[in-house]
């Protein structure tokens, strides 16, 4: 109605400007190729985890996180979800990603080591050094050379130890992890889920042969005395252990060990562990990639 009480037609003009049809995201992408999809992406996660159901929410959310992808050489290529870098398909066709390995000893040269979740995805359940996870492909956690690598994973760890193990970033500054080496393997968690390594058995004479590529584990020391508060989500239990006491865990069945830590310690952790505080310098910054197929 007018402002008289008169009612006034409405014409609808078709405009012949291109500008004014609606765009389609086809559209959109050609016009503009520069358009990051990722938020697309995400909106899909119900169905991209369509495989998930039955897991922990908090889990399957974190299952999105963006990892580092890697040629053979450790140097980036792009980024995959953390889920499609664990599946075990992509692992046997070898995609291969960068992680970290920490291990905190205390002022008594105590190794803290955690006990994972019952939720995770990957290796429920599994007793393993104090945390084990994976730069990402944000702002300082990536690199390139050697150094920027390094650096990028001092940072992610200071992320999870505070996110797994209630570890503040000022009990463990980023100066006082020290880079040993980076080791290549595989891991399989099941027949689904991996590591890209293939599965690790207690018994020696049992074990299979690894497959090749898997991924590129940083292994970081860093000597602190800090506050645990775990986060159940992630943890469920954690214990500080001397050299002999981590032999006793290894010699008793009811104890489980990730595959990593497992392959660490059977090659070298105890020979780094015995030189903590007297010649620890002739391990550090390894250059070549240790080759653990």
């Amino acid at each position: 109605m007018s402002a008289t009480g008169t009612t006034t037609a409405t014409t609808t003009i078709k405009s012949t400007d291109p500008r004014a049809h609606v765009l389609s995201s086809e559209d959109v992408l050609k016009l503009v190729p520069e358009v990051n999809t990722q938020l697309a992406e995400d909106h899909r996660t119900s169905d991209r985890h369509h495989d998930l159901e039955g897991y922990d929410e908090e889990q399957i959310r974190l299952m999105d996180e963006m990892c580092i992808v890697l040629d053979e050489n450790d140097f980036p290529i792009g980024s995959a979800s953390k889920k499609v870098c664990h599946l075990m398909d992509n692992i046997d066709k070898g995609l291969l990603h960068r992680a970290f390995s920490v291990f905190l000893f205390d002022s008594q040269n105590r190794l803290l080591l955690q006990q994972r979740a019952s939720q995770k995805i990957t290796f429920p359940d599994l007793w393993t050094n104090t945390c084990c996870s994976h730069p990402l492909g944000i702002p300082g956690e990536t690199g390139a050379t050697l150094d920027a690598a390094v650096n990028g994973v001092r940072r992610a760890a200071q992320r999870k130890l505070l996110h797994e193990l209630g570890i503040r970033s000022e009990e463990v500054p980023l100066e006082k992890f020290d880079f040993l080496t980076r080791i290549h393997y595989l891991a399989a968690s099941d027949s689904k889920w991996g590591e890209h390594e293939s599965k690790w058995i207690d018994d020696p004479n049992e074990r299979p042969l690894l497959k090749p590529r898997g991924l590129v584990d940083y292994i970081m020391f860093i000597k602190a005395n800090v506050n645990v508060d775990v986060n159940q989500n992630e943890v469920q239990d954690s214990k500080y252990v001397t050299m002999d006491e981590l032999e006793a865990m290894f010699a008793d069945t009811t104890y489980k060990f990730t595959p990593w830590f497992r392959l660490i310690c059977d090659s070298m952790l105890f020979r780094w562990w015995r030189h903590l505080d007297d010649g620890l310098e002739m391990f550090k910054n390894e250059p070549q990639i240790r080759r653990m197929l």
